[in-house]
């Protein structure tokens, strides 16, 4: 959590919201480079399989973005 000498900057709740987004957000660019190595070696059930797997955390962040505003605006859900 970041903090001052007086008070909380951010609560733990948007703090771990905002990890968990960066997590999926890097978890996308990954799988990215991910779907063209497997389609690079022409194998089409790897990056079929990487595609859903990005198509699921993508939607994922969608979820946490809305939660994350959510708690921003409002200090919960």
């Amino acid at each position: 959590m970041a903090v001052n000498s007086d008070s909380q900057v951010i609560s733990n709740l948007e703090y771990d919201l905002l990890t968990v987004l960066q997590n999926k957000s890097e978890a996308i660019k990954a799988y990215e480079t991910y779907i063209k190595d497997a389609e690079n070696i022409g194998s089409q059930p790897c990056a079929e399989l990487f595609k859903k797997l990005l198509e699921s955390d993508m939607q994922q962040a969608q979820e946490i973005r809305h939660h994350l505003q959510e708690v921003m605006q409002k200090g919960k859900m």
